[in-house]
């Protein structure tokens, strides 16, 4: 797929890609080495920069919720691959991995079907070069309070 047909599957679906999120503490938000390039965890902040996510899932947040904010998650790893490609798509290779935090009372097991809101995200976006190898691990606590973050690790060209 080309540059082109990337944006225009964002576009059918709707999405506007926010403006990458500057990292709030002793990190940076994406690292290039070689053709690799690490996303930093990515919070379900929404075009705005609000979080209309929070709290544990299977307590305060249902597990389609949680699916929605691992969506949001995947559009802020969009965008910060896109600002890490200088605004161009094209140079996306392959996502090759999301790591995602579930953010879960005890007992609660369904993490894949949580992160699946981000998998089927990248697919919807990226096409075969959007599937990906994942980890989904349940945890007691996020920061902020959020039901899911989500990193990322991109072959680019």
């Amino acid at each position: 797929m080309t540059q082109h047909q990337f944006e225009k599957n964002l576009e059918k679906l709707g999405i506007t890609l926010p403006v990458p999120v500057a990292p709030v503490a002793n990190y940076v938000t994406f690292v290039q080495t070689g053709n690799l390039l690490s996303i930093s965890g990515q919070l379900p902040l929404d075009l705005d920069g609000k979080l209309p996510y929070q709290g544990k899932v299977g307590a305060d947040v249902t597990p389609e919720d949680a699916a929605k904010a691992a969506r949001l998650c995947a559009i802020n790893i969009i965008s910060q691959i896109n600002k890490a490609c200088g605004g161009d798509l094209s140079r996306v290779v392959r996502i090759v991995k999301l790591g995602a935090f579930v953010n879960c009372v005890d007992g609660f097991a369904a993490q894949p079907a949580v992160v699946n809101g981000a998998s089927d995200l990248m697919v919807d976006v990226f096409g075969d070069v959007g599937k990906h190898s994942r980890s989904a691990v349940g945890t007691n606590a996020l920061p902020l309070n959020v039901p899911v973050e989500i990193d990322a690790l991109v072959e680019i060209s």
